[in-house]
């Protein structure tokens, strides 16, 4: 026997063989039509693995448990904006207490306010309000080349 060969037979010789497969049917496969490669199983880190054991998660929130986080929640952003409307709005409450039908509380915000509103303006907390005022004013007031001044917008 040659070892090796050149020229190879027309048809294959007989092996010795026994066949693996029933003759005529389709060779098996391991391909699962079905298979998703986003289902193989991968390794977790390490380290989420040992922080999942030492802190597992807490058990989901019951309904009350919601409600007051929403409540908790909702408060800190009301009390949010009314600081921050109460430092860089303060002209509001003075123009809301001077539109007040007159009387003891009236006159009481309204001095508050306007103590307030010095104060404020003090630290220049109003130069935001007061610089949109001003943009406001201008394009307001703004009008078209050759157009008379008196004419109202």
């Amino acid at each position: 026997m040659d070892p090796f060969p050149t020229a190879f037979p027309a048809a294959p010789t007989a092996s010795p063989f026994p066949p693996l497969e029933p003759q005529g049917t389709e060779p098996s496969s391991d391909w699962n039509a079905g298979a998703d490669a986003h289902d193989l199983p991968t390794r977790e880190n390490r380290l989420i693995a040992i922080g999942r054991f030492a802190f597992p998660p807490e058990p989901p929130l019951d309904d009350e448990a919601m409600a007051g986080r929403d409540r908790r929640w909702t408060s800190r952003v009301i009390v949010f904006v009314t600081a921050f409307m109460l430092i860089f709005n303060a002209a509001s409450i003075q123009n809301w207490s001077r539109q007040q039908a007159p009387g003891w509380v009236t006159a009481t915000v309204q001095q508050l306010s306007d103590v307030w509103a010095t104060q404020i303006g003090l630290l220049g907390a109003d130069q935001p309000r007061e610089g949109v005022r001003d943009v406001y004013e201008d394009a307001r007031d703004a009008r078209f080349p050759g157009q008379d001044d008196t004419t109202a917008p």
